[in-house]
């Protein structure tokens, strides 16, 4: 071994440095220690009850100790509640007036556990606590006044409509008015959109509806457009034409374009509410309005916008006419290639600055998203003419997100087209060549079912010659990806890529598969280093080997199988091929395990590496099951002679416990009665062994 080199002095007074840093760094741990004084303050007198001790660290504790108060709070109203109600909430809420944010959150925490809980609260208990937390709505601190409003919305669900009627729509009026802080006005606003939830506010609560529709904040008139949705719930069609459609309307020619943004995406929430006649007359026209005034000069809200129009279209597709249709298309194929230029009949990038670049790729993103839909839109029998171009142009997208989504939902255009699927194999083949491997993990979601749509156009069983006629290039585009997949560090989707092979077989002729699949996955198993491929690799080589008709090749791959991992000079290989025998034993009968598999797996008893032997004492009883007698008889007498051989034998203390686990269980295994000749020799002998 090599002498380590002698330290110089510049290496000495490094480390000395070093200690120094440590020693600075020791300090302030040891100043943090409390006091006598300070130990002293924290210390209660044990004789208090829970009650007494609350009201005291509450008056007179520490902020750490008033915390962990009002955090147990719950588990004291559980136990006394209406001393808890009498002597501590009143402290809780004198606390508050001055309590820091960390306080203020776990009371508010607390609070919502309590009306939450299955506590029986009489209606002056929870007066007391709806009191608290409406009077920390308008806290100073945004953080704690959302906290507070979280808590209150979320007691709504759970407190009584009278109670919500009194106590909380009670106070509301007041709040919502224009003297107001902005807070409690956005406040108000969400109170109003989840009461809407519980009972009818047609009569006492539109007119404030209508003024926070109207308020001079834009905030105020964004938070309440959103509420519109649970408001129009609530009041049913008839009150919905009447009073929101109006609302929104005029919400949609805002000149804030959040409150525009918050009325497109509440009238595409409530389409279904809208009978046909309002939809053509009143929708379309809004809708079309919007869309032309962003595509001008709203770049902001075009990614909501590009979001939801595949949503948009589904739900207005009933009530367009030919013309109205035309032009939803037509303003998707605009927003599919935003930001980018025609050059040689390829998409490049323009040169824009960096966040409305970023804004053009998430417009295309979502559109890739929604080509779905929109192939559902156009009909799929327009395909080629209507929406190919646009395909084409986001397989071929430079930015890799838009490309990934296209990947993603791939399979669902495959499902679409039907007997047309040959209109989308160029774009297949083309998205499992990408350059980007996260295109190809997308791909691979479902890529099962993607080729197997692409590959069957409805005339019945395929041929041998059927994919080599119907996707030319699919073969060597299914290779390339696994290179490509193998010579990364992304193991997961290598992974991922073998799992989706294992449909090849109902794909692609066998003669195919065994020349260009079938050695390659052999291969795989034997030269990789990442256990979940290699697993993968064995399983999709037996799915291979299973359904090859041709004998001939069948002999040679088990061969080779038996020679390079049962037999082969590493232990790992010798351990994937117990992997592979558990593999077969579900994919092929067990008379063609027994026959092919069975033997050399036994004969790794004698494997000089006990975490083979380990794990083929594992195996037994599963290796056992599939012995059926009388015809299996010497495979039984050979199985019996391994566990006789590593029960007398094996000197590795891990499989020795295992092979007596092993034993016992096959003792007590109905299934082996048949052969308790053969148990009982092996028990016998270890018996016998162990006396001696």
């Amino acid at each position: 071994r090599a002498e380590p080199p002698p330290a110089s002095p510049s290496g000495l007074l490094g480390h000395m440095e070093d200690l120094q840093d440590l020693a600075i760094i020791e300090r302030p741990i040891r100043r943090s220690l409390k006091t006598a004084e300070e130990i002293d303050k924290l210390t209660v007198d044990e004789d208090l009850n829970d009650i007494e001790r609350a009201v005291y660290l509450l008056s007179s504790g520490q902020d750490v100790q008033r915390a962990s108060v009002v955090v147990n709070l719950p588990n004291l109203v559980r136990q006394n509640p209406a001393e808890t109600f009498r002597r501590v909430v009143p402290k809780v809420r004198e606390v508050l007036h001055v309590a820091g944010v960390e306080l203020q959150l776990a009371a508010a925490s607390s609070f919502l556990t309590i009306l939450q809980d299955d506590i029986v609260l009489i209606q002056t208990h929870t007066h007391s606590i709806l009191q608290i937390v409406l009077l920390n709505l308008d806290h100073r601190d945004t953080v704690v006044s959302n906290a507070w409003l979280e808590t209150l919305l979320a007691a709504v669900d759970v407190l009584p409509k009278e109670t919500i009627r009194q106590e909380i729509l009670g106070p509301l009026v007041s709040k919502a008015q224009l003297s107001q802080s902005l807070q409690a006005r956005l406040a108000s606003c969400r109170i109003l959109g989840k009461a809407a939830t519980k009972f009818d506010v047609k009569k006492e609560l539109l007119p404030l509806v209508r003024s926070l529709c109207q308020d001079v904040e834009y905030e105020v008139r964004s938070c309440m457009c959103r509420q519109l949705e649970n408001i129009a719930r609530g009041i049913g069609m008839e009150h919905t034409k009447a009073v929101v459609l109006p609302e929104l309307v005029e919400l949609a020619q805002d000149e804030g374009s959040t409150v525009r943004l918050a009325a497109f995406d509440t009238v595409v929430n409530l389409l279904e509410m809208f009978d046909s006649d309002d939809r053509t007359h009143v929708v379309f026209p809004l809708v079309k309005t919007f869309c032309e005034k962003c595509f001008k000069a709203d770049e902001a809200v075009l990614a909501s916008l590009s979001f939801q129009y595949g949503r948009l279209c589904h739900g207005l597709s009933g009530s367009f006419s030919e013309e109205q249709h035309l032009w939803f298309l037509e303003f998707y194929k605009k927003l599919s290639v935003l930001g980018l230029q025609l050059e040689n009949g390829h998409c490049e990038s323009q040169a824009y600055p960096l966040e409305l670049e970023r804004k053009y790729e998430t417009v295309r993103r979502n559109c890739a998203y929604n080509f779905p839909a929109m192939v559902l839109f156009a009909d799929p029998k327009c395909f080629l003419a209507e929406l190919y171009p646009t395909l084409s142009s986001l397989c071929h997208d430079p930015e890799i997100s838009v490309r990934r989504t296209v990947a993603d939902g791939f399979h669902e255009v495959v499902k679409l087209l039907g007997p047309n699927v040959h209109y989308v194999h160029k774009e297949l083949v083309e998205l499992l060549q990408d350059e980007s491997l996260e295109v190809l993990d997308a791909l691979l979601n479902s890529l099962q079912e993607t080729l197997e749509l692409a590959t069957s156009r409805g005339e019945g069983a395929g041929s041998e010659s059927k994919v080599s006629v119907s996707v030319p290039d699919l073969i060597p585009a299914l290779a390339a990806a696994e290179q490509k997949a193998a010579a990364s560090l992304r193991w997961r989707i290598y992974e991922k890529l073998l799992r989706s092979y294992a449909c090849l077989p109902r794909i692609i002729a066998g003669d195919q598969i065994y020349f260009r699949f079938l050695q390659r996955m052999f291969t795989i198993v034997t030269t990789t280093n990442v256990l979940p491929v290699q697993r993968e690799a064995a399983r999709t080589l037996c799915v291979f080997l299973r359904y090859n008709r041709k004998q001939e090749q069948r002999q040679e791959i088990i061969g080779k199988v038996v020679e390079q991992l049962a037999q082969g000079k590493s232990y790992w290989n010798r351990l994937r091929y117990l992997d592979l025998c558990e593999i077969a034993m579900e994919l092929f009968s067990k008379s063609y395990f027994c026959k092919y598999f069975l033997v050399p797996a036994l004969e790794l008893v004698n494997d000089p590496v006990a975490n083979v032997r380990y794990k083929l004492c594992r195996m037994l009883p599963r290796l056992k099951a599939c012995i059926r007698l009388p015809g299996d008889k010497h495979l039984l007498q050979q199985l019996e002679f391994c566990v006789r051989k590593l029960l007398c034998r094996e000197k590795d203390k891990d499989v020795v416990a295992t092979v007596r686990k092993v034993r016992h269980h096959l003792e007590n295994d109905p299934r082996t009665q048949p052969q308790e000749l053969y148990i009982n020799f092996s028990f016998n002998f270890e018996l016998h062994y162990n006396e001696k």
